[in-house]
């Protein structure tokens, strides 16, 4: 929204607008504004004459770009955003590539040797491979190799013109999502919460089969846990919106930021690794103080591997934070949907609309 108010103030500054133009604008249906514009809209208004209906207008947002789904002999880029790929795990993640019927092509940050500290390469070098991944015409896919930590560290240097005008299938999960923030907020790109090459190279059949649909195309209608595993409901009701969210750590770090989390009107997804369940808590509070729970239309919460207590004797239980701050904010909310950092995972589509009957334990993804 920001991108285009900036363009089509700078337009405005350039000529008078036209007033026929002006009063046909203001015939149109007003949409809500992103936050981040309002200011941008004040200017409008007051550099130009127009009304306040017509200025909103021009802050309606291009629809989401839905990707082609991969096929059998796709050409897709394996890129590290974030973190290193230890050396023997890479012929794992070519190979599960290949036996999906694709293609891996191999980015610089995917090499060990390239690696620069903790992070996979530089930052120059992994804001690169992705761009360069993007605009290569003979890419049909980018696929983050792995996650770990970093990826937000390159979104300053990701070009967003020459990805909106390239758009195509991206994939991963933990890190990734920082990416996903980008590519769905600022590119408007649907993008998939979904396995990756190194991290799982041997998919059990559950993930396999859910990695598929979101590879292929089919990951529509209700999506389920396996057998034995339900959805809780932590605040009965039904909700619509299109997804967000992704790694807890990813999306309170986004606060702040240009690429801040917008949950408005969505369906808000959250799950983490690693975590001490204060630390969560502290995570979870700041979401809910930046208005993030009541901003959205409903919470779907995933798995919380390894989110222990620090101190057993004396701690919130992971139900007892969510109760404390999630329910509070009345949204219809479900708990241990099998998706995040765990063996046994369904993929999700970022920025596709969903239904959520929080009552029944019940996801529905649009077609």
């Amino acid at each position: 929204g920001v991108y285009l108010a900036e363009n089509t103030l700078q337009a405005a500054k350039c000529a008078s607008w036209p007033p026929t133009a002006a009063k046909e604008c203001a015939q149109q249906t007003a949409i809500p504004l992103f936050p981040k514009a309002i200011g941008l809209w004040k200017q409008l208004k007051q550099s130009t004459g127009m009304c306040s209906a017509c200025a909103i207008f021009l802050f309606e947002v291009p629809a989401m770009i839905h990707p082609k789904p991969l096929f059998p002999g796709a050409r897709v880029a394996l890129v590290a955003p974030a973190s290193a790929v230890p050396e023997e795990k890479l012929p794992g993640a070519l190979d599960l590539v290949r036996r999906l019927g694709m293609e891996p092509v191999l980015y610089p940050s995917c090499y060990f040797a390239n690696r620069d500290g903790y992070l996979a390469a530089t930052d120059a070098q992994r804001a690169e491979d992705v761009n360069r991944a993007f605009g290569d015409e003979t890419i049909d896919g980018v696929w983050c190799i792995r996650g770990g930590y970093g990826g937000h560290r390159i979104l300053p240097l990701l070009d967003a013109d020459a990805i909106r005008k390239n758009p195509k299938w991206f994939g991963g999960y933990s890190d990734v999502t920082a990416l996903h923030l980008f590519l769905n907020q600022v590119c408007n790109l649907a993008t998939f919460h979904c396995t990756m090459p190194s991290t799982e190279p041997h998919p059990n059949a559950y993930t396999l089969g859910y990695l598929k649909k979101a590879l292929f195309g089919g990951l529509d209608g209700v999506i389920s846990n396996p057998d034995g595993q339900s959805i809780r409901t932590l605040v009965p009701g039904e909700a619509k919106g299109v997804l967000c969210g992704g790694n807890l750590s990813l999306l309170a770090a986004s606060l702040g930021t240009p690429w801040e989390v917008d949950t408005k009107g969505k369906i808000l997804f959250l799950e983490d690794i690693g975590e001490k369940t204060y630390r969560l808590d502290s995570m979870l509070t700041q979401l809910r103080n930046a208005g993030k729970f009541r901003d959205c239309a409903g919470i779907l919460l995933g798995a919380w591997t390894d989110c222990v207590p620090e101190m057993p004797e004396r701690t919130l239980t992971l139900d007892e934070i969510f109760t404390q701050l999630i329910v509070p904010a009345g949204k219809p909310a479900v708990m241990d949907l099998a998706c995040g950092h765990c063996a046994t995972t369904l993929a999700l589509p970022m920025g596709r609309k969903c239904r959520l009957d929080a009552d029944a334990g019940s996801i529905t993804l649009e077609a």
